[in-house]
């Protein structure tokens, strides 16, 4: 019995041994895990700095891209969006703190007639006298924009409607002295005003609605008032 019981534990030797595939495989120890360094507090205020830095310089970039993205490029004046925007601040103040402003639409006569006959360049040059005019003529606090083409509109503080219908005559007035000379030929451009008076009721839209149903009022009178 013992003799068998040695050759059956041979024979599973030689097996083991000699089939192919078969290997030891070592019993494996706990895997060792590789951890970083803790970040020292160093590093920690040079990364807070670093993005410090360059959120300041996204905001900054943000700021100018919103400044152009409401300034007419041209005249450096607020464009329609941005001057809607100035307009819409006022009338919440005005609203809240029972005060009072007047907006103005304006239109350029003749600006067309100056393009068509000596080109944009000229009609450019118009435009930049005639807003240099009105600057002239408005407060600090006051808000000139161009909604479009020919077209501004003025923001201005603290008028009642006879000092604002005063003041839109005297900015008519203002561009109609202005003068050009293009190719030899001295030009003039004028201007139609109207008016629509700001209080607690106000309502962007409604206001702007009024004020340019009152300047093409005015430039129908014009038409019959100049020569």
């Amino acid at each position: 019995m013992k003799k068998k019981t040695t050759a059956v534990a041979t024979s599973a030797a030689k097996v083991r041994k000699t089939t192919p595939g078969v290997r030891k495989v070592a019993p494996r120890g706990p895997r060792a895990i590789v951890t970083a360094p803790p970040a020292t507090s160093h590093d920690a205020r040079s990364t807070i700095r670093r993005l410090k830095t360059q959120l300041a310089r996204a905001l900054v970039r943000i700021e100018e891209l919103q400044a152009s993205a409401d300034t007419d490029f041209l005249l450096d004046i607020p464009n329609r969006r941005g001057f809607e925007r100035e307009l819409r601040r006022a009338i919440a103040y005005i609203k809240r703190y029972h005060a009072s402003g007047a907006l103005i639409v304006l239109d350029v006569d003749r600006l067309k007639p100056i393009n068509d006959a000596f080109g944009h360049a000229a009609g450019d040059s118009v435009l930049k006298a005639i807003v240099k005019a009105l600057l002239r003529h408005v407060r600090a606090s006051d808000v000139i924009g161009r909604l479009g083409g020919d077209e501004f509109a003025l923001l201005l503080w603290n008028l009642s409607e006879t000092d604002a219908k005063a003041k839109a005559a005297a900015l008519e007035e203002a561009i109609d002295r202005l003068t050009f000379v293009f190719r030899g030929r001295t030009i003039s451009a004028g201007a139609s005003a109207g008016v629509a008076i700001l209080d607690p009721h106000a309502e962007l839209g409604r206001a702007l609605e009024e004020a340019d149903s009152a300047m093409y009022v005015r430039k129908a009178q014009r038409r019959h008032e100049l020569p």
